[in-house]
């Protein structure tokens, strides 16, 4: 949880009460649906370190990082302001060490049952504190289509 790329995007709201994982090729294209709100999709990576202090913090940071413009035109409201969706997508390889050679190091990630055990946490606190959660499937080769709405995106460190 010491990473997560935070992406601005519209979010469907019609699949904002599904409690279960939804693979992306269920979920309708952006461009095709009626209605849409500002929200969030964070890539989520799981460190060896994570545990709940961080879990605690991403999800704070998550929904009061303020990237949505208020009325002037200034990044100034939250998802908790804007009270629209947030997209939880566990995504390892953001804590790839590529600093050196040409293939990426993994060892800085969480091993699957770690990364798992605190996403899972991730989420369970997301849907207690946010109206409008949704995740894809842990460790499953998804397909995520996304409309950047800015481009507004940021790479979130807790510690």
């Amino acid at each position: 949880m010491a990473l997560s790329l935070l992406i601005r995007y519209p979010f469907n709201l019609r699949n904002t009460n599904r409690h279960t994982p939804i693979p992306t090729h269920d979920r309708p294209h952006p461009a095709r649906h009626h209605r849409s709100c500002p929200g969030l999709l964070a890539l989520v990576a799981v460190q060896p370190d994570d545990g709940e202090a961080q879990t605690k913090r991403l999800l704070e940071r998550l929904l009061g990082y303020r990237v949505f413009a208020d009325d002037a035109g200034k990044m100034n409201r939250s998802l908790t302001n804007t009270g629209g969706g947030l997209l939880l997508v566990s995504q390892f390889t953001l804590a790839a060490d590529t600093r050196s050679g040409m293939r990426p190091s993994f060892t800085s990630a969480a091993s699957p049952e770690h990364g798992r055990q605190w996403f899972d946490r991730l989420v369970e606190l997301a849907r207690i504190s946010h109206p409008t959660v949704e995740i894809g499937r842990f460790g499953a080769h998804m397909q995520i289509h996304l409309v950047n709405d800015g481009p507004v995106t940021f790479r979130l460190e807790v510690a």
